[in-house]
Parts: structure tokens; sequence; C-alpha cells
């Protein structure tokens, strides 16, 4: 049996501080070198990732922006990228501005990702934006508006604000036949929420069906903390929840295992994999 570990990042496979324990690190690269097939699934882009991620021996695609992306690490391209119709664009951005909402628009174009911003309008921007550019070196590029950037190559949208300012525009997107999105809180900041727009086939659920068709995988088995990995879970044959996670996905889940911040997942997948 050919089995496959995928794993969410923040809140799952890293620890509170948004990084690789050296636990993880050691004990995913010994398996590895075993034989173990592991890749992550994540809200997050290829530049933050490929710095996370730089000290894991990974073999495999991994999967970005809640499955918008199959990202290569080694060869920095994208094997799959699920684009947002031109004109369901246009609506999302004339929604956003109804609602006096803005945040971050992602362009994927020759293998180049570019992430565009009109202003910040809250100090979580901000430091989503620096946080991003200092340590990730990220470029981002300023608009006056983002219905001014060719709308052809756009796969995401990302809304950082409280949930009371992000529920109107979430009421308005959410029963477009087109678009899918991710609406949670975030596990860093009190009182922050994400809103995430992007195509309706773009899913973990769907990136994760990709890795199963392209390599041939009999089992996977998935690990979440949150409501955004509830379609990562619908992909898996069995899956896993850090006990931190969201009462919502462990009610999904096959097994409640150790909290992010104790290795929880690697002390799994260690096990799991010498048990086998």
């Amino acid at each position: 049996m050919k089995t496959l570990y995928v794993s969410d990042l923040d809140g799952t496979l890293l620890n509170k501080n948004a990084e690789l324990s050296q636990y993880t690190i050691e004990t995913i690269n010994e398996l590895i070198k075993k034989g173990l097939y592991f890749t992550v699934a994540t809200a997050r882009s290829a530049g933050t990732a490929d710095s996370i991620l730089k000290e894991l021996c990974l073999t495999l695609p991994v999967i970005l922006m809640n499955g918008v992306l199959v990202y290569d690490i080694s060869s920095k391209r994208y094997l799959n990228v699920e684009y947002l119709p031109a004109d369901v664009t246009a609506s999302i951005c004339q929604i956003l501005k109804d609602c006096q909402l803005t945040g971050f628009m992602y362009q994927v174009k020759d293998h180049t990702l570019t992430t565009y911003y009109e202003r910040f309008v809250n100090t979580a921007q901000k430091d989503f934006y620096e946080e991003r550019v200092n340590k990730y070196r990220k470029v981002f590029i300023q608009v006056d508006s983002f219905s001014q950037v060719n709308p052809a190559h756009i796969i995401y949208f990302a809304l950082l604000d409280t949930r009371e300012r992000l529920e109107p525009a979430y009421q308005s997107l959410k029963s477009h036949k087109d678009i899918a999105l991710a609406f949670y809180k975030d596990i860093y900041t009190e009182d922050l929420w994400y809103l995430e727009i992007f195509s309706v086939h773009a899913t973990k659920y769907n990136a994760v069906q990709y890795l199963r068709n392209q390599y041939d995988f009999d089992t996977i088995i998935g690990f979440g903390d949150n409501l955004n990995d509830l379609p990562l879970f619908k992909a898996c044959d069995v899956t896993c929840a850090v006990n931190n996670a969201k009462q919502e996905l462990k009610a999904a889940a096959t097994h409640i295992i150790g909290n992010n911040t104790e290795d929880g997942v690697a002390g799994w997948i260690r096990r799991n994999f010498y048990d086998k």
C-alpha cells in the first residue's frame, strides 16, 4: 500500500512561532529517507512556504493557497493552477468595493506569483505585508484599484479584518457558483478573521486528489487544525486533528492527536510509520 501523509502548516505542523521545530524537521527527514511520502497543504503562498519548508527534504509537490496551486519546490514551477474566470474577478472587485473592503490579490503568470494591494486599512494588513516583505523577501505591488489589474490570471483574494466587517462580503459571495470561500478566525491574533476567495475548483480536496492520481497513492492520511482543512479531510482516507483544532474539525477526524506545540503530527507519523 502506497501511503501519502499530508499536513496543514499553521496550527498543525508549525509551532506557536509559525516555525518547524527541530524535532519535526529531524523526524520528517529521517522518515522520508526510509520511504515516507510526505507533503503539506497550506493557505500560504510559495514565498513563505519555501522559507518555512527549506530544511525539509521534500520530494513531492506541495499544495498552496488552500488548493489553488500545486507547486514543485525543487523546480520552482506551478504544476497545477486554478484561475478565477476574468468576469468573476471583476465581480469580486466590485463587491469588495461596495463593502468598503480591501486586502491582497494574487496573480500567477509565467510561473511567477505577483501580489497586489491597494492600501492598508488596519494593523493586521500592514503586519501581514511587513512580515512577508521583511522575513520572506516577498514583493508586493501597490495599485490604486484592483480593477486596474488584468483579470486574466488572478487566482486568489485574501482579506484580513474583523468578522463583522467581512461578513457582508461573505454573504454576497457564498452562493456564487464559480467561487469557493474560506472564512475563519486567525489562530495568532485575537478578533482577526480571514476571508479567502478562489475558484470553486481550487480546494485542498481537489489538490489532494490531483496528487493521488498523479502518484497512484492507495491511502492518504491528512492532518489539520482549522475549518479550511475540512476539504482536506474529505479527500483523505484517515484524518488526524491536532488537539488544539477547532471542534468542527475534531468532529470530522478519525483521530485526535497531540497539540502542534508538542510536535503532535511528527510524533504520530513516526509511530504510525514504524507500526506498519
